[in-house]
């Protein structure tokens, strides 16, 4: 059996819906196996602390991945988003695009 690339999804959350509609398609057309983020299930503010963590959480993702698909939605890249793309450019990781930019 072939090594399946790993994926890491990146974005902004507001982008959810589409980033698991793009989740699904990247796992059953391409037969990747795709990293997400992490759910919101609950209403708490996150502390500052709980921003880094999921931050150093999410540049642990993309460490595991071969790519990063970053789910720009009408062009939009935000501050976040712009960091993972550097940091997985460091990593010589593969950077794909939902919109081409």
């Amino acid at each position: 059996m072939n090594k399946r690339k790993v994926v890491t999804l990146c974005g902004s959350v507001k982008f959810y819906d589409k980033m698991q509609e793009i989740n699904e398609k990247l796992a059953l057309e391409n037969e990747y196996v795709v990293i997400g983020l992490t759910p919101r299930v609950t209403n708490r503010n996150f502390t500052e602390h709980d921003k880094e963590l999921l931050g150093e959480l999410h540049r642990a993702k993309i460490d595991l991945s071969d790519a990063i698909f970053v789910v720009n939605v009408d062009g939009y890249i935000g501050e976040s988003t712009k960091g993972e793309i550097e940091y997985a450019k460091q990593r010589e990781k593969e950077i794909m695009y939902l919109e081409s930019i």
